[in-house]
């Protein structure tokens, strides 16, 4: 799986929190613990769409 651009990701925040997003280990998710929502990255493109977000859990 293609993973996004490291600039892209320091320019994104969550919709939510308005905090950072940390690319987990697979690259297929980006992580806000703020907001404790994760967000799906498709073929490197984040998905930053609160419908598409997911709860993220322990």
């Amino acid at each position: 799986m293609t993973q996004p651009d490291r600039k892209l990701l320091e320019l994104l925040v969550c919709p939510v929190s308005r905090s950072p997003l940390v690319l987990d280990e697979s690259g297929d998710w980006l992580l806000s613990k703020k907001a404790r929502l994760k967000f799906p990255v498709r073929d490197g493109i984040p998905i930053m769409l609160l419908d598409e977000a997911e709860p993220l859990t322990d």
